[in-house]
């Protein structure tokens, strides 16, 4: 008798994963999925979810057909906190915000209404380096120069990097970045650099400036002065890095606090209440799409690098960083901190 209930036991717990797979199956086929981008078209992170969108539904069970959907402003809290209040809730959307969204709640708070470790995390394409860099005819030439000669550059808005990295370094190393915000996309930002409105960006991503404009960079009609990261890119062994600059261990925890967003550079959520097993079906389809052969091509030819982070490492590492002493907090809060 005891054999018996533990082969049925066995039998039932060998059931039971399979049954599950079949019912994300049977609730995906002929479904759609919107990868909701909190930014807008043109930018990097909307060409990063166009090359995924491209590959992910083969991946997903049932098979479901997979689109892009743009929904840009307040740096993607627009979209994010319309997600996580509204949905849908059935994991039929996934939201494709800037990195900074995870940690607005501790550096940005004004106007959020979600909460990240509470959100579903699917993966992320890629860890970053971000770059400052300027238009050949700025008036600087080197990143120290700007604590004495001012630039002025581009940004979409606050819990951007392009506007709160060089924001943090006036606080840090007081220096003379005027950064302008409104812009829709990198690729507005990179117009008004060709028409002189502005000398450059405080802060994009590396594989974004070579994937918009990748001519620039060979035809020396930019300079990269700095890059923002936790080591040096190997594509960019002579730029200097930021964390190298600063003085004492206090400015270099203010620093590795903004940049920490970078080791999830290109991150993608489901909102709270999607059930269980339709997360894990994403998130596998999602290392699965890394992976993929025609995707790591695809993303090739447009220059996006592929260093993924699963799931659970996105959600790891943000509820690590949402632990940051208050005073350090604190204090890259007042820098970044547009009505100070």
């Amino acid at each position: 008798m005891k054999r018996a209930v533990l082969v049925l036991s066995f039998i039932a717990g060998s059931v039971t994963p399979a049954l599950s797979q079949e019912s994300v199956a049977d609730f995906y086929k002929g479904k759609t999925v919107r990868i909701v981008v909190g930014i807008a078209v043109g930018s990097g992170y909307d060409v990063t979810a166009r090359a995924l969108q491209r590959h992910l539904g083969k991946h997903i069970p049932g098979n479901p057909t997979v689109i892009v959907q743009n929904q840009p402003g307040a740096g993607s809290m627009t979209m994010v906190n319309q997600l996580f209040a509204g949905g849908p809730f059935d994991g039929t959307a996934i939201g494709a915000p800037f990195n900074g969204l995870p940690t607005t709640p501790l550096l940005q708070p004004q106007g959020v209404r979600f909460d990240p470790v509470k959100m579903s995390w699917i993966g992320s394409t890629n860890r970053e380096t971000q770059v400052t860099y300027m238009w050949h005819t700025a008036p600087v030439k080197a990143f120290t120069d700007i604590a004495k000669t001012e630039v002025v550059t581009g940004a979409q808005a606050p819990g951007t990097t392009q506007y709160d990295y060089p924001t943090l370094a006036n606080a840090v190393f007081n220096y003379k970045f005027k950064v302008i915000t409104g812009y829709k996309s990198s690729q507005d930002i990179h117009l008004a650099m060709e028409r002189g409105e502005i000398h450059g960006n405080g802060a994009t991503n590396w594989t974004t400036l070579l994937s918009l404009n990748g001519s620039w960079v060979k035809e020396k009609k930019v300079n990269v002065i700095a890059q923002w990261a936790m080591k040096k890119h190997p594509d960019l062994p002579d730029v200097p890095m930021v964390l190298d600059l600063a003085k004492t261990d206090a400015d270099r925890a203010a620093l590795e606090l903004a940049i920490a967003r970078l080791e999830y550079g290109r991150p993608f959520f489901v909102p709270p209440g999607v059930p269980h097993d339709r997360v894990q079906a994403l998130r596998r389809a999602f290392d699965a799409t890394m992976k993929d052969p025609e995707f790591i091509a695809d993303s090739a030819k447009m220059n996006l690098e592929v260093d993924p982070l699963t799931g659970e490492q996105v959600q790891a590492v943000i509820e690590r960083v949402l632990r940051t002493p208050e005073p350090i907090a604190e204090r890259v809060r007042k820098a970044l901190d547009p009505q100070r």
